[in-house]
């Protein structure tokens, strides 16, 4: 055997082995599940054993939903979550202070919420620049706020016609007021941005898919693939390992003919050692926060009533075209009209490939009742929830939908009793991608740590071991990996979490604080803290 893990807990979610304690490894590859009586003689002369004491270990750790280099890419700059307007405004005006006179000033995280009222313009950070150009991703990775020097050095001076569902909002003037919405719009701006080297990515991915080992994650599904992204994997690879192991989905969008999909299709399984291509990720909306979901009835602003597509069919037919050659889809679908047409398009297909929705913010019941018909799985991240809207409402996704679609908003319970697998995840950097944090508000309905806060639908909130399950049997069920990882079973990949506490049985609030105190993917070891738990 290469490695022994043994601990007082070990929670293999498969049917049998719940008494287990110790998990032998060889080759990558789960070899032998037992007790701690049996290490002796499993035990080789170049064994490595670990015993964990009092910890439990569980199957390793998948998040269902990131962007590891577009993350890089995004979070350059002043992170500015949770600041309100005037801290947005010091943030950037320290920032600014630290550049030149000429370089951009880039920022991530922006809340629409710190306005009310009306939305974000250049006109709320142009004074605290000192004439630079910036560019500020709002949190929900589809727009993006510009200032009048951004604008005026990418030559964005009115509106512009796209192929999918973007804007540039101007004024009754006809002059963009900054607001962008939707990828093609924020490209204009983007693209005068100066490029970060693909060296300079792979550092930064490297750093924080290391993060996210630290913290249990052992895979990842990344719904993304950009033209840098191989040549960032293989670099990172050149001169050691991913921490974190990732299943790669380039993006489907408007505008793409079969030609277009054949390319596509032409890089499934390709990659390295820890990283490969598969599947492909389409939006069929946006986002409720900026007015770009797809709803049954607009919101109270009168907006989120267009497709991500101009011509939904056409999104249609791409998906009969994957699901036909056998590639499985993850689509971004967060309002009730985007839900229900994927869903209908995925019942049209022969179902030869697993298929997911992501997001899937607000939906009625009969929704719910459709999602139980087809073999497909909601991609959920709880956090989206919590840290992102008020009990009372006041929020601006609460304030946006009304409060009966409102409280139809992240559905949970309802589709996990209704028998449907839900994946979880973070959607990384949109969210903190700590699993402990996610666990615990998939539980909770609220911010785990913080007892003080108000349940948001409490009624949605799943059971400890529903939690686990998002992040490990349904989340490799989902992507067809059932076979290969999710349970501590022999012959399976050797990917291992283990939690100071048994995150099956830890009240929430504390399983947010608990240490992890190792990490195992494809049997080596990407994170380990020195001390046993006793």
């Amino acid at each position: 055997m290469d490695l022994i893990v043994s601990a007082d807990r070990i929670r293999t979610l498969a049917d049998a082995d719940e008494a287990a304690t110790a998990v032998a490894i060889r080759g990558g590859r789960i070899a032998a599940v037992g007790t701690r009586e049996d290490v002796s003689r499993w035990r080789g002369p170049a064994t490595r054993v670990v015993d964990l004491g009092a910890a439990t270990v569980t199957p390793g750790l998948i998040d269902a939903h990131i962007h590891p280099v577009l993350g890089a890419q995004l979070t350059r700059g002043v992170a500015l979550s949770g600041l309100d307007l005037d801290g947005v405004r010091r943030e950037l005006a320290v920032h600014a202070a630290t550049v030149e006179p000429d370089a951009w000033v880039l920022g991530w995280g922006l809340d629409p919420n710190v306005v009310r009222g009306r939305t974000l313009a250049a006109a709320d950070i142009d004074d605290v620049l000192g004439g630079r150009p910036a560019l500020i991703r709002l949190f929900d990775g589809h727009s993006a706020l510009a200032s009048s020097r951004a604008l005026e050095v990418a030559g964005v001076d009115g509106p512009r016609a796209f192929d999918q569902r973007s804007e540039v909002v101007c004024g009754s003037d006809g002059r963009p007021t900054g607001l962008l919405l939707e990828s093609a719009a924020i490209a204009l701006v983007d693209d005068a941005v100066p490029t970060p080297t693909v060296g300079e990515l792979a550092e930064r991915t490297y750093e924080t898919l290391n993060r996210m080992a630290a913290l249990g994650i052992t895979a990842a599904h990344a719904l993304e693939h950009a033209p840098q992204a191989s040549a960032v994997y293989d670099l990172i690879e050149a001169e050691g390992e991913l921490p974190v192991r990732l299943r790669c989905s380039p993006w489907v969008q408007p505008g793409t003919s079969e030609r277009d999909w054949e390319a596509v299709a032409a890089l499934q399984g390709t990659g390295g050692r820890r990283w490969h291509v598969r599947g492909a990720k389409l939006f069929i909306d946006g986002t409720v926060d900026n007015g770009t979901a797809w709803l049954a009835e607009p919101d109270t602003l009168g907006e989120s009533m267009s497709p991500y597509w101009p011509d939904p069919e056409e999104y249609s037919r791409a998906i009969a075209w994957f699901d036909a050659h056998d590639l499985p889809t993850a689509t971004h679908a967060i309002g009730d009209r985007g839900v229900r047409f994927v869903l209908q398009a995925l019942e049209r297909t022969r179902g030869r490939a697993r298929h997911r929705i992501e997001h899937v913010e607000t939906i009625p019941d009969d929704l719910v009742d459709a999602f139980a018909t087809l073999p497909v799985t909601a991609s959920m991240q709880p956090t989206h929830c919590t840290d992102y809207t008020a009990p009372d409402g006041s929020d601006n996704w609460s304030t946006r939908l009304g409060p009966l679609r409102a409280a139809r908003g992240w559905r949970i319970r309802d589709l996990r009793d209704a028998g449907v697998r839900v994946a979880l995840g973070s959607d990384w950097p949109i969210a903190d991608f700590d699993p402990r944090g996610i666990l615990a508000a998939a539980q909770l309905r609220r911010r785990g740590g913080a007892p003080e806060q108000v349940p948001l639908q409490p009624d949605q909130a799943i059971t400890a071991r529903m939690a686990l399950e998002g992040y490990t049997t349904h989340a490799a069920w989902s992507v067809g990996e059932e076979g290969e990882a999710g349970t501590i079973e022999v012959g399976k990949r050797a990917d291992l979490t283990a939690f100071t506490v048994d995150p099956l049985h830890a009240p929430p609030d504390e399983l947010v604080e608990a240490p992890i105190i190792l990490t195992v993917a494809d049997g080596a070891v990407t994170h380990e803290r020195t001390e046993s738990v006793r």
